[in-house]
Order: C-alpha cells, then structure tokens, then sequence
C-alpha cells in the first residue's frame, strides 16, 4: 500500500482495494466537487490503471490474447515486533511515546484538557487580586481613619484595649500563683505567655482571611492534583490505542504507509482518528444500508495463505437501473462511499490482529464487461472512495489481483512506469480474459474459489474446508477417476472441467466376480457453455466396489480437472 501512486487510474472502481501512499492526509470527509475534465487530465489521474498495463507490456512473454502477468512475488512484512529491524523497533517506539502524549493531552478527541492563556490570564489576575484583599485585613493607619471618617475608633482606643486586655490577664496570672519569686521571674512569664497570647488573637483576623481565600481558590477551580485529566481512550478498528500488543500492529500499518518515518505516521494516524470520528464510523457500521451491491463487492472464502478475498465485479454497474440507483445525483453517490466504507470497516474488524495474526486481504478486481471512461459518475464516486480509503486505511491489502484484463488498458503504458515502484508492482498481479482461472488458482485453492471464477465453492454439501483434488487431462485423452468403496454407502461427488468441452460418464464397478457393472451416468458431451458448471451427482452402493469417472478430452488443448467426493454410510436392502 505505501508504495502505489498518488491519483486513481481509469478503472477507479479500484478503490475497492486502498493501498496508495500519499501526502499527510487531512482528516475531513471528502466532498464532492464536480469539475471539467480535460482528456489529458483524464488519463493522468489513473495509476492504478498504469498499475495493470505496465506489467502487461513489460514482459515480452505478454500477447494479444490477455496471458498471465505477474510482477516480481510479493512477501508480506511480519507483523511481530521481534522481527523487525532496529530501526523500525525504535521507530515504533517513538511513535508510541507521540501516541501517548496525545492521549494525555485528548488531541485525538479535538479538546484540550488546559485552559485557554486568555483564562490563564485572568486566573493570575485574581489570584492578585485576591492578596490584595488579604494585606487590606490590616487596621489602617491613623491619619487615614482621621481623614475620611467621621468618628473614626483611633489608633490610642485600639492600644488602649490591648493594654487593658494584657494588664488583666497579667492580674490573673499574679493572683493565681502561689508564690511569687524575690526576682519576679514568675511574673514576667506570665506577662510574656499574655502578650504572645494577645497578638495572635490580634493576628487571627488576617489568618482567617488568608484561610478564606485559599478556601475560595479551592472552591472555584480545585486542588491541583484534582485538575489532572486522565488520558482519554481511543478505539481503531476496535483495537484500543496503547491496550495490548494488537495496538503495534496498528501502528506498524501506518508506519509502513510512510516509509517509517514516525512524524508523518503520527501525522496520518491522528488525521484518520479525527476522520472516523467526523464521518460517524463507529455509528455508520451499525446502520442498514440495504443490500443493492452486494453482487458488486462480496467477501468469499481465503486465499492460500489465509487471507480472506474480497471480490470486487465492476461489470455488474452494466446495469442501468443498478447504475441509476447507485451514481445519478451527489446524494446516491455519496450514499455509495458510506456503503463501501461500510462493507471495508466490517470486514476488517473480523481481521486477527494479534502479531503473527491474519490482518491483510486479498482483493480480485473483475473488469469484465467493466464501464468505460464516459461514465463520469461512477468516476466521481470512486475518486472520493479512493482519497478516502488510500488515506485512512493503510496496508490493508496482501494482494491485488486484476483478471478478464481489457484490451485498452495497453493504451496508457507508457504513462505508468515513472509512477510506481517495485514493491507497488510486486503486490499486482494481472490477468486477462484467457488466464484468469489458472491464476486465481495460483492463490486460492478450488474449495475456496466460487464457481463463477472456476472453483467449486457454492451452497452445497460439501464444506470449504473439503479438499478438491486437481488433475490436468492431456490433449486427445482419456483420464478415469475412481471413488473406492468398501460397504452399503451413498456415494457423493461433484467435478468440473474447467471450459469442459469433453466427454463425461459414471459408472459402478463392485468388486464381486458375478456382480455387472452399472452405469450411473452415459458418456455425453459437456459443452463449453454449459449452463451447470459443476456436475453434482450421488449413487447408493450396495456391495464393495468403486465408482469410476470416465473424461475424455477429444481437443488439442489440455484441460483442468476437478473433483472431490465423500461417503455416508446407510443400510443395503
């Protein structure tokens, strides 16, 4: 993902599969914006389609008829903090250090937990204020009280209280004591815990208003530690942030999007937080956004290495009525990036992030029958999905596969190979219409595979995780496949030729002497356009034999066979 170019290329629909590098994204919700086009900027605007050409051209082995195309093999990066190099670890570590400091500070959320200077400003302002109240406690000076009251209490009546007030205390001590000592020592200590004693009675007053104040700093905007706002927790993909080990598989995704260079990770991570938040994710994967595309973009079993596929067939937008419903206004199309982001965000939260975990997919990108450049609409729509998914889901895919590859997408290969880098075109693999079974076989297993792709995956009764056994029959031969069986069973099976074109018969054979042979199904030919590509068939055994599949291959091309079968034991009548 971090290595494919900027802009869409012509077959947009290819935002389907994000995993474009760009600039630090900014973190709003793409508008749409209508503008002219011009042809050149047309064709300059599709990397993706320069993507599926400059493979397709590169390689002399290519012809006229769309064979295989397969960049230099891809292998994904691990996801186990142990594996990585040096630099990546402590890169990894930085950007953790900056994901915590956000944290404390609730930049992720858009609020910051200090006040605003303005507020700083007048917080200080008052707090001056406040001990200028407390010095004002002090009695005031006797030329003051003289000068603007009328009958002031002057500084000799306030003495003169204090003088009476010692002198009393002074008494007492002198009369309740026994004795009195010939130096007067007694005396004077008295006199002495009487006159501290006075002043600070005469202190408290100033102390109670320092109390006060403090009690009204208190009040107003707390103690100090009580201002301490705990970190805020963010959730991505319904991982939380800084939680668990599953956290550094996040962060790594974004530190690969940018080559490892942690400010610019951090960058893209918080503009992605702040976006899933403006666009209303964790709400948005909850709505029902009905069911009109789900021919379109599906999910469908697991490559070979586990990777769930995700199928994306732009030919179905062939339909008119389909193709109103989904682009004809801003509203329609923009209700078309809320579904697709919908589907994206639902299957990546069934992803393992654990590291060593499963947390990529594969995407095949059916272009047969796909709508040409003259639909401005659906170009429009899937510039916005792109922007939006390059920018807020990075490496999130394993592998792009390209098959039923057009004719035309030679025309822009000379545009793509200033565009792309190696590890971009080692993710791309491409296909055209006469090699696009032989390889999605290369990566997904017949078992996995629909059968509208050539595999034997569809509503029966036989499980994905049944083995299909692969056989090549060689040009004008026979091939027979035999299903052993030792007891009273039903025996069950399904095969396929893959472009059949051949001749098909089952028979059983028991292993009796005297026993005959029985034909379950008589030789006939299965036509290339048969309209049941696997044949489903089933026979009730009575005795030990075997059933044998007879495929005769009368064409001067060899053919792929599939088959698998399966046994349910029953009682012989």
């Amino acid at each position: 993902m971090a290595d494919q170019t900027r802009n869409p290329a012509y077959v947009d629909q290819v935002v389907l599969a994000p995993d474009v590098p760009q600039q630090p994204p900014a973190a709003a919700v793409v508008k749409e914006q209508p503008q002219a086009e011009t042809d050149e900027e047309s064709v300059n605007q599709k990397p993706v389609e320069k993507a599926l050409v400059e493979e397709y051209l590169s390689k002399p082995r290519c012809d006229d008829q769309g064979n295989v195309l397969q960049s230099g093999s891809f292998k994904e990066e691990s996801t186990r903090v142990v594996d990585l190099l040096d630099n990546e670890k402590k890169a990894l570590q930085q950007l953790k250090q900056l994901v915590q400091e956000a944290l404390n500070k609730h930049e992720f959320g858009g609020q910051q937990p200090e006040a605003p200077k303005e507020d700083d400003e007048k917080e200080s302002a008052k707090e001056e204020a406040k001990d200028e109240a407390v010095i004002d406690v002090e009695p005031p000076k006797p030329e003051t009280v003289a000068e603007t009251n009328d009958a002031p209490v002057k500084e000799d009546s306030i003495n003169l209280v204090e003088t009476e007030v010692i002198e009393d205390k002074v008494a007492t001590a002198a009369a309740g004591s026994d004795t009195v000592e010939d130096d007067g020592a007694k005396t004077v200590e008295a006199i002495e815990e009487s006159i501290v004693s006075v002043s600070s009675s005469s202190a408290q007053p100033a102390a109670e208003a320092e109390s006060y104040v403090v009690s009204e700093d208190e009040r107003k905007g707390g103690k100090a530690e009580d201002k301490v706002v705990p970190p805020e927790e963010i959730s991505i993909w319904g991982v939380p942030l800084l939680a668990d080990e599953r956290s550094d598989v996040i962060l790594l995704k974004f530190l690969r999007a940018r080559d490892f260079k942690v400010k610019e990770a951090f960058v893209m991570l918080k503009s992605t937080i702040l976006w899933r938040k403006e666009f209303g994710i964790d709400e948005l994967v909850e709505q029902d956004l009905g069911d009109n595309l789900n021919k379109v973009v599906f999910m469908h079993g697991f490559d070979k290495e586990g990777h769930p596929v995700c199928y994306n067939v732009f030919g179905e937008f062939r339909n008119k009525e389909l193709y109103q419903k989904t682009f004809s206004d801003g509203e329609k199309r923009q209700n078309f990036l809320r579904w697709r982001i919908q589907f994206l965000e639902k299957s990546i939260r069934k992803l393992d992030f654990r590291p060593g975990g499963i947390c990529t997919i594969v995407q095949v990108n059916d272009l047969k029958n796909s709508p040409g450049p003259a639909k401005w609409e659906l170009r429009q729509a899937t510039k916005q999905a792109l922007h939006l998914l390059q920018d807020n889901y990075p490496e999130f895919v394993a592998r792009q596969v390209f098959i039923n590859v057009p004719w035309w997408y030679l025309a822009v290969n000379k545009i793509i190979n200033p565009f792309l880098t190696q590890r971009t075109k080692s993710k791309f693999v491409f296909a055209g219409p006469s090699k696009s079974v032989d390889t999605l076989f290369r990566y997904i297993t017949a078992e996995q595979l629909p059968v509208k792709y050539g595999g034997l995956s569809k509503g029966s009764e036989f499980a994905t995780t049944e083995t299909v056994t692969e056989i090549t029959v060689k040009p004008a031969a026979k091939h027979t496949v035999e299903f052993p069986v030792t007891e009273a069973c039903l025996v069950r099976w399904e095969v396929r030729v893959i472009g059949w074109g051949v001749i098909y018969g089952a028979e059983f054979v028991p292993s009796g002497e005297n026993s005959y042979a029985v034909i379950i199904q008589k030789a006939r030919k299965v036509a290339a356009s048969n309209e049941e590509p696997v044949v489903c068939d089933n026979f009730k055994v009575g005795e030990a034999g075997k059933v044998v599949l007879t495929i005769h291959n009368p064409s001067s091309k060899k053919k792929k066979l599939l088959y698998r079968f399966k046994s349910h034991p029953t009682t012989s009548h």
